[in-house]
């Protein structure tokens, strides 16, 4: 038995917090242009973010088929969302590189860069650390080796 494979008509990328999908700005007009069941998504993100606070923002890969159904990936939150944790700052610096806006340790860096790598496998521990190293300085928080 051959089974025919579905095309894929799009590929969509979200940020959504953690149990707050709803067909409002930004999901519903996304997967509206798209011809997907909004209510669907939404309730099925919902119930699968519902253990984690609401304030956590999770980035999801929706997949459209060419006969209306779709599929989702849910990623790790954004590396300055981990950053901004372990800081404990609610947003980067006016201006990085001329001003500090707070200090963030290597292992701090470690921990993160472990998380990270269930998005990018492939990566080296070492290469996702360079990156979020990277991010820390582009958001003007020092990393400091203690």
């Amino acid at each position: 038995m051959a089974s025919k494979a579905k095309a894929v008509t799009a590929t969509i990328k979200l940020v959504i917090n953690a149990g707050q999908a709803k067909p409002a700005p930004p999901v519903g007009p996304a997967l509206g242009q798209a011809g997907l069941n909004i209510m669907s998504f939404c309730k099925d993100f919902n119930a699968k973010t519902a253990d984690k606070k609401p304030e956590i923002p999770v980035p999801v890969v929706i997949t459209a088929y060419s006969d209306k159904t779709f599929t989702y990936v849910m990623k790790t939150p954004p590396v300055t969302y981990f950053i901004k944790q372990a800081a404990n700052i609610k947003s980067g610096s006016q201006r990085p590189g001329h001003a500090v806006a707070a200090e963030i340790s290597v292992k701090n860096i470690f921990d993160i860069a472990q998380q990270k790598q269930q998005d990018v496998p492939d990566m080296s521990i070492d290469a996702i650390c360079r990156s979020v190293a990277g991010t820390c300085k582009s958001m003007g928080v020092k990393v400091v080796s203690a």
